[in-house]
């Protein structure tokens, strides 16, 4: 028993402090004073986000890149609220140059509409670089002026960009948010480390020609979500070196974090349900050992109450795990200048195990919803 728990704790600590040292390795990129040179097709898929919108048109409208180097195509996903009039009227109304956009309707032939309006979309855009964000997110200023001198100095094919959560109060938020800044952590650390495995959607470019070669979403359609992870596996896959993460604060998209534990559990199910259908071996080994080590430690929990086994094992173990994780959040925290918020750091440790497991059972038991659709396992 006692080998079991150092073993599975050491392969926890290897990687999380493999994590750590990776992130370092991704220097942070400054964005300097470079003629823009490239052009964008921004992708922005919705359904029903009359309440987020606002924030995300008001954050467009203040892109400092030229107008006329990007398009925004907003593929609507059957909305039954007021989404498109507000985008038709906000971002019709501009100062000088006219915003370059329109609204399309979604034509879904598979079971992932999400997949389907980004493959729409892509088939109409006008230019060679794909931009893709949510409808619930805020943009920096300088996010594509941050790709495109990227894009420039370094010459990649496929971009992963940073995303937080912004203005979390009480527990629930803060919790979210320390669970996105390890998230956030990982991924970064895996490109330092090169292996990447994790990105999102909500902030994430890449290369027309590129999403054509690999057959788009072709081979995993069917899972309701991925979008993200999916591609990145194929493009990893294609040329892991063309493949890159632009750890710059200038580029960082902001989401809102969720309001309600229900809504939390329904995100997270979602976004487990298709590690089971990952290709990346290091992605599905992390998922495995960062589980194990949950269980680890509920299991002691258990153990010691019924008297099986004394507490410093027990503490031992979570000690270790806390520090651990602590380094990396750390730096992420430090990097998204967000340390303020990891008061609340402790308290989400003692919550984390139970949450993970629970998060992972329902992922492989039952079937989830998102976007007032219900999705099969």
């Amino acid at each position: 028993m006692i080998f079991i728990c150092i073993g599975i704790t050491l392969i926890y600590v290897m990687l999380i402090m493999g994590f750590s040292l990776g992130f370092d390795r991704i220097k942070t990129f400054e964005l300097g004073q470079m003629k823009p040179t490239t052009r964008f097709s921004l992708i922005i898929p919705f359904r029903n986000e009359e309440k987020m919108l606002p924030a995300l048109l008001a954050s467009i409208a203040t892109l400092n890149y030229p107008k006329d180097y990007f398009e925004i195509i907003f593929v609507d996903d059957d909305s039954e609220d007021k989404s498109v009039h507000m985008i038709n009227s906000i971002l019709t109304i501009t100062e000088s140059t006219p915003m370059d956009f329109r609204v399309i309707e979604n034509i879904i032939t598979s079971h992932s509409p999400k997949k389907d309006a980004i493959s729409l979309a892509i088939s109409q855009a006008k230019y060679d670089w794909i931009v893709t964000t949510d409808a619930d997110c805020v943009l920096p200023k300088y996010w594509l002026d941050s790709f495109d001198e990227f894009i420039q100095k370094q010459q990649p094919d496929f971009i992963v960009a940073p995303i937080t959560y912004a203005k979390c109060q009480g527990f629930l938020q803060n919790f979210q948010l320390l669970d996105v800044l390890s998230l956030q952590g990982a991924t970064i650390g895996g490109f330092g480390i090169k292996q990447p495995f994790l990105c999102n959607g909500a902030n994430m470019a890449y290369k027309k020609e590129l999403f054509n070669i690999l057959n788009g979403f072709q081979g995993n359609s069917e899972i309701a979500s991925g979008d993200d992870v999916f591609l990145l596996e194929k493009a990893t896959e294609q040329n892991a070196s063309k493949v890159h993460y632009l750890k710059c604060q200038d580029a960082i998209v902001y989401t809102s974090a969720l309001s309600s534990w229900a809504d939390l559990i329904q995100q997270r199910v979602r976004w487990a349900a298709k590690s089971s259908v990952y290709k990346n071996y290091f992605g599905r080994l992390v998922g495995l050992i960062v589980f194990s080590q949950n269980v680890l430690l509920v299991g002691l929990v258990l153990l010691f109450l019924t008297g099986v086994v004394k507490p410093q094992p027990l503490l031992y173990m979570f000690i270790i795990k806390l520090g651990v994780d602590f380094l990396l959040i750390y730096k992420a925290a430090h990097f998204f200048n967000q340390k303020s918020h990891l008061k609340h750091y402790f308290l989400s440790s003692l919550c984390y195990p139970l949450f993970g497991i629970h998060v992972v059972l329902l992922a492989v038991f039952k079937d989830f919803r998102w976007k007032d659709r219900t999705y099969k396992k």
